[in-house]
C-alpha cells in the first residue's frame, strides 16, 4: 500500500469537501464523504471510522447539549421568557431607543437559559418586534436590533456551540461558561449604546415610565425566571454539579416552575417542546459524528501540526494571526451555520493558537462570539430569517439596518482579542484548578 504524505492527505481531504460544497452538498455530506475518502486512499476499513466516531456520541459533556435544549425550549413555554422580557422593559425605562435597548437586555436574560442565538431571537423577536413597531420604530430597525442581540444567546452561558467546542477541542465547559459572561454583556452594552445612538431622534420611547416600585414590582413577579441562570452558573461555580449535570438540574427546576408555580407549562407544550429537542439534537448530532470523523483525519496525520507550521514560517507576531483568524470566522459565519464551524475549524486552528502561546479559553471564546456575529451576516445569518419572518420585512432591509450594530459586535471582538483577560479573568478566579 502506497505510503500518504500529511500534504498529500490534506489535499484529498479539503479538494472532496471543497468540491462536494460548491456542488451543494450539505456540510455533514462533505465532512464524512471527505473523510470516507481518506480512509478509502490509506486502506482503512470503514468500519474502524465508523467505531470511532459513534463511540464519541457517548461522551459525557455532549449529554448536556439534548437537555439544555430540552430546558430552553421548557422555559419558553413555562412563561419564563415573558417574564424576563417585561423584568428588561422595567429596567431601561423611557430612556430613547429604550425598547431596542430592552430587546438586548432581554436577549442576555433569554440566552443564559436557552444557549443557542436562533432561539433566542426567536422568543425574544416575537414578543419585541411587534412592541416597537407599534411604539414608532422603523419595521427593518426591529429585526435588526433583534437579529443581532440574538447573537448573544451562544456567548452568554449556557451555550450549546461552547458545549460543542469542549467536546471537539477537548476543554473545561466550566470554563468556556465562565469565559462567556464579560463578553456577552459587553456585546449587550455596546448594542445599548449604539440603539440610545441611532434612536436619539426617535420620538417615541418604550411606553414604561421607569419608577423603583414598578422594576420592584417585575423582578417580584419573575424571580423564579430569575433565579434559572443563577442556580445554573452558580451551582457550576460552587462546584455543587458539572455543566452536563446542570442541565438536568435546569429542566428539572423549569418543570417544577412551569407547573406548580407559574401554571402555564400543559402537557401539550410538553411534548411539543420534545419534539423541538428530538428534531434539533438529532440534526446537530449527526454533524457532530461526521466532523469528528474528519477531526480524526487531521490529527492522525498532524495536518493542524502542518498548518501551524507553515504559518509560524510567516509570522511570530500573535496579532496578525488574530487578524486573519478572525477574517476567516467571520467570512465563514456568512455561509456556514455555527456547529458546522465550530467543529471544522477547532482541530485546524487550535493547535496553531497553541503554537502561538494563547489561551484554548481565550480561542474558544472568541470563536463562539464570531459565530454570534455569523448569525446575523448575510446570505446564510439565520437570525436575519427569523427576524425578517417575524417583521414581514425584506431580508435586504434587515441585513442592512443591521450593519452598525454588526460592526459594534466586531469591536468587542477586538478588545477582546487585545486584552484577553477580560474573557480568562473569570474563568481563572472561579475554576483557578479547571475541570469540565
Amino acid at each position: 500500500m502506497m505510503e500518504y504524505t500529511s500534504v498529500q492527505i490534506a489535499q484529498i481531504l479539503f479538494s472532496v469537501f471543497t468540491l462536494l460544497l460548491l456542488l451543494g452538498a450539505p456540510i455533514m455530506v462533505a465532512l464524512g464523504a471527505s473523510a470516507m475518502a481518506c480512509f478509502l486512499v490509506v486502506g482503512t476499513d470503514l468500519n474502524t471510522m465508523i467505531q470511532m466516531a459513534a463511540s464519541s456520541m457517548t461522551s459525557f459533556p455532549l449529554m448536556a447539549l439534548p437537555c439544555f435544549v430540552l430546558a430552553g425550549a421548557l422555559m419558553e413555554c413555562a412563561g419564563i421568557s415573558r417574564r424576563l422580557v417585561h423584568i428588561a422593559e422595567n429596567i431601561v425605562g423611557p430612556i430613547p431607543g429604550g425598547l431596542a435597548v430592552s430587546t438586548a437586555l432581554s436577549c442576555v436574560f433569554f440566552g443564559a437559559i436557552s444557549g443557542s442565538g436562533p432561539a433566542t431571537t426567536a422568543a425574544v423577536g416575537m414578543l419585541m418586534i411587534p412592541a416597537m413597531m407599534r411604539r414608532g420604530y422603523n419595521a427593518g430597525y426591529a429585526a435588526a436590533a433583534t437579529a443581532t442581540a440574538g447573537g448573544i444567546g451562544i456567548v452568554i452561558p449556557p451555550s450549546i456551540p461552547m458545549v460543542i467546542y469542549g467536546v471537539a477541542g477537548q476543554q473545561s465547559i466550566a470554563k468556556m461558561f465562565m469565559g462567556g459572561v464579560i463578553p456577552g454583556i459587553l456585546i449587550a452594552v455596546g448594542l445599548s449604546f449604539a440603539h440610545i445612538l441611532l434612536c436619539r431622534n426617535l420620538s417615541s420611547t418604550s411606553g414604561l415610565p421607569w419608577s423603583l416600585s414598578t422594576l420592584l414590582t417585575a423582578l417580584k413577579k419573575g424571580i423564579w425566571s430569575m433565579l434559572a441562570p443563577l442556580i445554573i452558573l452558580g451551582g457550576i461555580c460552587i462546584g455543587w454539579f458539572t455543566p452536563t449535570e446542570s442541565a438536568v438540574v435546569a429542566i428539572i427546576y423549569t418543570l417544577l416552575v412551569g407547573i406548580f408555580i407559574h401554571r402555564e407549562l400543559h402537557f401539550k407544550a410538553f411534548m411539543a417542546s420534545l419534539k423541538t429537542t428530538s428534531w434539533l439534537t438529532g440534526r446537530v448530532l449527526i454533524i457532530v459524528f461526521t466532523a469528528i470523523a474528519f477531526g480524526r483525519v487531521l490529527t492522525e496525520y498532524r495536518i493542524p501540526v502542518e498548518i501551524a507550521n507553515w504559518i509560524l514560517g510567516y509570522t511570530q507576531n500573535p496579532y496578525v494571526v488574530w487578524f486573519f483568524v478572525v477574517t476567516l470566522l467571520l467570512f465563514l459565519g456568512m455561509f456556514m451555520e455555527t456547529l458546522a464551524i465550530i467543529l471544522l475549524v477547532t482541530p485546524v486552528l487550535l493547535p496553531v493558537m497553541l503554537a502561538y502561546g494563547i489561551d484554548p479559553i481565550h480561542f474558544g471564546v472568541i470563536l463562539v462570539c464570531c459565530c454570534g456575529v455569523g448569525f446575523s451576516s448575510p446570505p446564510l445569518g439565520e437570525n436575519l430569517f427569523i427576524a425578517s419572518a417575524i417583521s414581514r420585512t425584506s431580508l435586504e432591509e434587515v441585513a442592512l439596518k443591521a450593519l452598525p450594530m454588526m460592526a459594534v459586535n466586531v469591536l468587542v471582538i477586538v478588545i477582546l482579542v487585545i486584552f484577553p483577560d477580560i474573557v480568562l479573568w473569570l474563568p481563572n478566579l472561579a475554576m483557578p484548578a479547571g475541570g469540565m
